[in-house]
């Protein structure tokens, strides 16, 4: 019994394999393929375990079952791996390529930055201790307002105690000429 099915295999990586004109080893030999051919399944025995295929030659022939693979074999992939671990190898220099312009580029920003914040403290530096000056002859000056006004309220005090001493002193010396003395009784009777 015969199945039909067109797959596209490939010869399995052991030994040369010999096709057959028919699905067994009684029929006459047509040739070779050798590992990694690939071949184009045409048809199955179940009963023989044989596999129809159409070789790259054209030739249809029958072989074993077990010894075609779906994947290609390690000599047809070689090459291919052989590509792609270059094109890789290019991709992974270009990466670390990018990732060494970019380390730089951050780097360089670090240290502006760096040089930024060392610009800024001194700045700032600056700043406070002009503050501090400046504060400083705000208060003094603030201070000397103080005593001035001190001095002209002492000043005030001192002139309202005066004038009040003054005024007491000039009103208890004339009060005694302002208000008639009486006369004592006994400078009456004396007279």
């Amino acid at each position: 019994m015969t199945t039909q099915a067109e797959e596209t295999l490939y010869v399995s990586d052991e030994l040369p394999t010999f096709i057959h004109r028919g699905p067994g080893t009684d029929y006459r030999i047509i040739g070779s393929l050798k590992s990694g051919d690939q071949v184009q399944l045409l048809n199955t025995d179940a009963e023989t375990g044989y596999a129809q295929v159409l070789d790259y030659k054209g030739r249809v022939a029958w072989l074993p079952k077990n010894q075609l693979s779906k994947t290609p074999s390690v000599k047809a992939r070689t090459p291919l791996l052989e590509k792609e671990n270059q094109e890789l190898r290019e991709k992974l220099t270009s990466i670390d390529s990018n990732w060494n312009n970019q380390t730089s580029e951050m780097q360089s920003k670090v240290a502006a930055s760096d040089q930024t914040i060392a610009n800024l403290t001194t700045e700032n530096e600056k700043l406070k201790n002009e503050l501090i000056i400046r504060s400083g002859k705000k208060l003094e000056i603030a201070q000397i307002n103080l005593d001035n006004n001190r001095r002209e309220l002492i000043l005030q005090w001192f002139m309202y105690g005066g004038g009040v001493a003054g005024a007491g002193l000039i009103f208890g010396l004339l009060l005694p000429h302002l208000i008639p003395r009486r006369k004592k009784r006994n400078e009456r009777w004396m007279n």
